[in-house]
């Protein structure tokens, strides 16, 4: 699901939700960067039904940019920006032009918009948002159509940018689900669904194969999908839609096989027979066997662009592994004591996250600095990082309106009779577990997208623009 706040104020002063009525784009002419993001997440998202005919008639009032590229779209409960990352860098590396589009962010919104490993300038950023709100207003007074949301309004915003950078792939991750996300838009030469686990069950469903079933949308007649579930129910469902649609399946695990060779803090080797190739041994920087499920889905991914005529080297394949950056996924921010960073923001992020921790570190003493979405299954959060947690502070990132009470955290915690603290300055939490910690203790930083990107900048200078996410 894409995070962002409920609760924020746009460039009027308006209560999000407010309209600002327009009738010409110059009225915006000389607008800020941080304005135009103040308006962007001034557009509310709840009470709309979701469905695709909005943001298909703004893209249409824009000259249809989706239609100007090749898209490669995935979706799964965990682990599919990873996936979408290590895509785009094995595309890139292959000499190609490729758009990449992920959410949320860590510390600036222009982090969701990416050209060849750059992020989208903010003079773009205000261009384009200058030209869609007259569309946008328009819009939201024809009871036909009716009011944009965030993740719409920026879906289109990246359709531009890639449509005018001429890039020859767009990455594109879903938001939530997949049928009725505004990234399904597009016809997509290969679509990924990495796993599938309860979440939004309010809005996607109430067990896993109604999930299953949303996440699916994004199958296309006559395409490409490539899954990396372990659930046979749901691969069986998926099976079933792809053989109706005459789409080819592949699955990680019997299609696309891989064997870890070794693991440091650097990073991972592993063997891989994929569905063209075998390799020896490959190289991700990245942390934990998930990442490895991940990183055989994106060789999946490329080798099925054979299917369009699109062949991707082995060395772009090996390249792209080595040089991916996907920050705040298990990332190192110090040694002595060893710091970790983690968007586990689930119940299935926080167990993937507790077999890592004990797999690959050891510690004296593991210090958990925690903050959770109050939308999230908190119970859950907590009884699997209690397995490894010795000591929790309990913290609130800053997001208006999304983070739980730190008494509600402390309440899942005591059952576990762990010591606690709560420090409700997020970066004030992270200073306070750097005091209290030994050189051979770790402390893990987790629990939301927001609390990490809101405390990578004690050790960061990467948030040019520090914006509610």
């Amino acid at each position: 699901m894409d995070e962002r706040p409920l609760n924020c104020f746009n460039r009027t002063g308006l209560l999000e939700g407010a309209r600002v009525m327009v009738s010409d784009a110059s009225e915006f002419s000389g607008m800020s960067y941080g304005e135009a993001t103040e308006w962007l997440f001034g557009q509310r998202r709840s009470g709309r039904k979701r469905e695709l005919k909005r943001v298909q008639h703004l893209l249409g009032q824009m000259g249809d940019p989706e239609k100007r590229f090749r898209s490669i779209h995935v979706t799964g409960t965990n682990g599919k920006g990873s996936t979408t990352a290590m895509v785009a860098s094995i595309l890139k590396a292959a000499g190609y032009r490729v758009g990449m589009f992920t959410s949320p962010h860590l510390s600036s919104f222009s982090e969701r918009i990416v050209v060849d490993g750059e992020q989208i300038p903010a003079d773009d950023v205000v261009r384009i948002v200058e030209e869609i709100m007259p569309l946008a207003n328009r819009m939201s007074r024809d009871p036909e159509i009716g009011h944009l949301s965030f993740f719409e309004i920026t879906t289109s915003i990246a359709f531009k940018y890639f449509a005018e950078r001429e890039v020859d792939f767009a990455v594109l991750e879903a938001g939530m689900g997949g049928r009725v996300d505004a990234t399904n838009i597009v016809h997509s030469l290969i679509s990924v669904i990495t796993n599938v686990s309860l979440e939004h069950t309010d809005t996607l469903g109430k067990t896993t194969l109604e999930i299953a079933r949303e996440k699916a949308g994004i199958i296309k007649d006559r395409g490409v999908l490539i899954t990396a579930t372990e659930d046979d129910g749901v691969f069986s469902l998926f099976k079933e839609i792809c053989d109706r649609k005459r789409s080819k399946i592949f699955r990680v695990g019997s299609d696309i096989v891989f064997r870890k060779l070794s693991s440091s803090m650097e990073g991972q080797t592993f063997q891989l027979n994929g569905l063209v190739n075998r390799f020896d041994e490959l190289f991700v920087p990245l942390l934990g066997d998930h990442q490895l499920l991940n990183a055989a889905s994106a060789v999946g991914t490329v080798e099925a662009l054979s299917f369009h005529d699109i062949s991707i080297p082995l060395e772009a394949i090996g390249e792209g592994l080595r040089e991916v950056k996907w920050p705040g996924r298990l990332e190192i921010m110090q040694t002595q004591p060893l710091v970790v960073v983690d968007c586990a923001k689930d119940a299935e992020g926080a167990r993937v996250l507790k077999e890592t921790l004990r797999k690959e570190f050891v510690c004296d003493k593991l210090i958990t600095v925690v903050s959770v979405s109050s939308d999230k299954n908190i119970p859950a959060m907590i009884d699997q990082l209690a397995e490894v947690a010795n000591q929790f502070i309990i913290t609130s990132h800053s997001v208006m309106g999304r983070a739980a009470d730190p008494v509600r955290i402390a309440e899942e915690v005591e059952r576990h009779s762990k010591p606690y603290e709560i420090v409700t300055d997020a970066k004030t939490a992270v200073r306070r577990a750097l005091e209290i910690s030994s050189r051979s203790d770790m402390i893990c930083v987790t629990g939301s997208v927001f609390l990490v990107g809101e405390t990578r900048e004690l050790w960061t200078k990467t948030s040019n623009h520090n914006e509610s996410s």
